[in-house]
């Protein structure tokens, strides 16, 4: 019997959530996505020190420069790997500035292409904000394929197909250990509700012709992965990646196009506010997942400092 993972890739495309090369090319993903906590973790490791000193260097003092050549050195080397595309992510503190979002990721676009690497080859991650969302609208009708991040509410997954974003990733476990905690009760494969959004959204995608990809996110262990096989995409941590290819037991595919979704329905930015401000989970984990992410920038920002 061939591994989980083998099976998952059989129907799903298969995205290592991690700046780790070592865990890439061991476990062959096609994709890759990493993040401002991904990027402090990664600077921690011997094998990026020069490029950590190579970005303070052509930072010349900009420390928000630094950070993004470092973080394009780092997908550099990733690409070298794997077949497919990275994500970077924009600068989390820039998340409700539609115009300033859009002058980073046309400059770490910039940088991947003065590396010689194509926008082909790149997606820009951006989180699902209304000016966000803005922002990655106008970089797709220029040619920059996106990726919507800290996505927890339906009214954010309907908001991106609208713009047109190219993927979104709908983050699985920051749901249910929302509800885990507010309830205080586990959950277990299709009851789970950060399954149960993740279904919801690709369905809905699905029935309306869209073509933006459902990638999910953030897991806490196998049984949502599982839940979810067949998904157009799924973004997993290199710890759980390696449990699938150790687990050589039955992988059935859950997810398929052809499924009942909800009609279409476009919001207008008030629409979109309210639904959003009515989702409790939703509200509290985007705004929670900006501010860590925001934390992680202003560490790196800091360790690029010191180097200086």
């Amino acid at each position: 019997m061939t591994s989980k993972l083998e099976q998952l890739k059989q129907f799903t495309t298969v995205v290592a959530d991690t700046g780790d090369l070592d865990a890439i090319a061991r476990l062959q993903p096609v994709d890759a996505t990493t993040n401002p906590s991904l990027l402090l973790k990664a600077a921690a490791l011997p094998r990026y020190a020069d490029l950590l000193n190579q970005a303070v260097s052509t930072g010349k003092g900009d420390l928000g420069l630094a950070c993004d050549h470092f973080a394009v050195a780092v997908g550099q080397e990733i690409l070298k790997v794997i077949p497919g595309r990275i994500s970077t992510e924009v600068d989390a503190r820039l998340s409700f500035d539609t115009d300033a979002t859009l002058r980073r990721a046309e400059r770490l676009i910039g940088l991947y292409e003065k590396a010689g690497i194509g926008r082909d080859r790149v997606l820009i991650k951006i989180a699902s904000t209304w000016e966000g969302i803005r922002a990655a609208e106008q970089l797709e009708k220029a040619g920059v394929q996106t990726n919507l991040t800290l996505l927890f509410a339906f009214a954010q997954a309907q908001a991106c197909a609208d713009a047109g974003i190219f993927l979104i990733s709908p983050f699985v476990g920051r749901i249910y250990d929302w509800y885990k905690k507010a309830e205080g009760r586990d959950f277990v494969g299709n009851d789970d509700p950060g399954v149960q959004s993740v279904k919801r959204i690709y369905n809905y995608y699905k029935a309306n012709g869209y073509d933006t990809v459902v990638m999910g996110a953030s897991f806490r262990n196998l049984g949502q992965i599982e839940a979810l096989a067949g998904c157009d995409r799924l973004t997993i941590s290199p710890d759980l990646l390696q449990k699938l290819a150790e687990d050589d037991g039955q992988l059935s595919r859950q997810l398929a196009s052809g499924a009942t979704g909800e009609p279409r329905q476009s919001l207008d930015e008030g629409g979109f506010r309210w639904a959003l401000n009515e989702d409790a989970m939703a509200t509290e984990k985007l705004a929670e997942g900006i501010r860590l992410f925001a934390r992680d920038q202003e560490k790196l920002e800091a360790l690029l400092a010191a180097k200086a």
